[in-house]
């Protein structure tokens, strides 16, 4: 297992952020920054309109976009940790590749969940130029990432959304017969049910300081797709490692977000029983918080090499 303590080298936000920047390209940001006990410009991070207005700020500023807006109910995902799952992807694919990392359109991504904030394809195609596919369970949220690719010229041609319409299943009917993917990136709903994402979002507003009596405010939204799943992230990715086995061909890397860490026991108990070639698990570390993807692949070495050879010339 692979421990880091900081943001991944390559990721823009390891020095902070400049807020003067920030407010340069979405000047509503202005209205959140404050300075802290320590004389430091920060937001209050348990208001999800100043989460919003930061991330919304940090896309712009980096990440080569014109417009992005989700609904208030959507999920606000953290930028810096967004980044850092695209970044150790990309050193994943470069160990197939003589450790260079492959760029450009030839490269193509599978984004399970790719929500209403289409985060993964923004940072991806900004960063290395790949190509991504998102699937979304929820029409709403599709139609919130539609618009976003829409509105921006960089993403019009490299990334294509799809419905998948059967909430119990991950990679049928998304993955069609001609699909070719690199890799596949996932952040699953990880709670199992709507009063375990409460008491989620509780321990997040204490953590805050901003802990309150009576139902709490999701400082980074999220719809009930996004949050919770039957079983939780353990039946999810379960279902995933079991599904991946009739598309072995068709990916190079399969990887999801694990946000429970006793969970990797069972997923690497599943991964041996379908007979994974190689399993990885990737530790990434954001300020204090840990967080976690595995990876795992069902063609050995010299298949990916060959891999390699062939679709990223």
């Amino acid at each position: 297992m692979e421990t880091k303590k900081q943001l991944h080298t390559r990721n823009k936000h390891n020095s902070g952020y400049s807020f003067l920047e920030l407010i340069t390209v979405n000047p509503i940001l202005k209205n959140y920054v404050f300075i802290n006990k320590y004389g430091n410009e920060t937001i209050d991070f348990s208001i999800p309109e100043a989460v919003k207005a930061l991330n919304k700020s940090l896309l712009l500023a980096y990440y080569n976009i014109t417009f992005w807006d989700i609904p208030k109910t959507n999920l606000c995902p953290p930028i810096p940790s967004r980044a850092d799952y695209i970044h150790y992807i990309a050193d994943l694919l470069a160990e197939s590749s003589k450790n260079e990392i492959p760029r450009g359109r030839s490269i193509k991504g599978l984004d399970i969940g790719v929500g209403a904030n289409c985060i993964y394809p923004i940072i991806g195609n900004s960063e290395y130029g790949w190509q991504f596919v998102g699937t979304e369970t929820d029409v709403p949220s599709l139609k919130s990432c539609v618009q976003i690719v829409e509105k921006n010229a960089t993403l019009q041609k490299n990334v294509t959304l799809r419905i998948q319409s059967n909430k119990r299943t991950v990679f049928k009917n998304c993955i069609l017969e001609n699909d070719r993917f690199d890799f596949v990136i996932c952040n699953p709903p990880f709670h199992n049910s709507r009063e375990e994402a409460t008491k989620g979002t509780q321990r997040k507003l204490k953590n805050l300081g901003k802990a309150k009596e009576g139902k709490p405010i999701l400082n980074f939204s999220g719809q009930n797709n996004e949050l919770w799943t039957e079983g939780g992230e353990l039946a999810f990715i379960t279902n995933m490692i079991y599904e991946s086995v009739h598309f072995k061909k068709q990916c190079l890397w399969f990887s999801s977000l694990v946000s429970k860490k006793e969970n990797l026991k069972p997923f690497y108990n599943h991964l041996k029983k379908v007979n994974a070639v190689e399993v990885k698990t990737v530790e990434m570390q954001q300020g204090n918080k840990t967080s976690r993807f595995i990876a795992w692949t069902f063609l050995n070495e010299q298949q990916r090499e060959n891999w390699a050879v062939i679709h990223w010339e």
